[in-house]
């Protein structure tokens, strides 16, 4: 039985007493750019991401690495854990820790076709 370890993730200032703005939690919408993670998500694909969900190994994620947002698969390798393109033209970027982790992939679609809808779950 593969044990998965389960990630929690929280935006900047979750832990603050400040609750008048619940923004931070909210599921947001991004339009995929580029070939990194095809096959299963095509340019031009709308992604649902959710800022407060769990992260496992292989949840599809939004990341902050080097100054920039990145859409990747979270993956776990002897050496520790890293972002994985889809596309094995893309190669596996290694991050120090899990704090690169700024959001979950719940959902995806094509824009005017219902039937390319798919969700994910971790």
């Amino acid at each position: 039985m593969t044990t998965r370890k389960i990630i929690p993730i929280t935006t900047e200032g979750s832990g603050s007493k400040n609750q008048s703005d619940c923004s931070e939690a909210e599921p947001f919408a991004l339009m995929v750019l580029g070939d990194s993670m095809v096959p299963e998500f095509d340019e031009g694909d709308v992604v649902i991401i959710e800022a407060g969900g769990l992260a496992t190994a292989g949840s599809y994620i939004l990341a902050f690495h080097n100054e920039e947002y990145i859409f990747r698969q979270l993956a776990q390798r002897e050496a520790g854990w890293c972002l994985h393109a889809l596309n094995e033209r893309y190669p596996d970027v290694p991050i120090a820790d899990l704090s690169v982790v700024k959001g979950i992939i719940t959902q995806k679609s094509r824009p005017g076709k219902r039937s390319a809808s798919k969700s994910y779950s971790s």
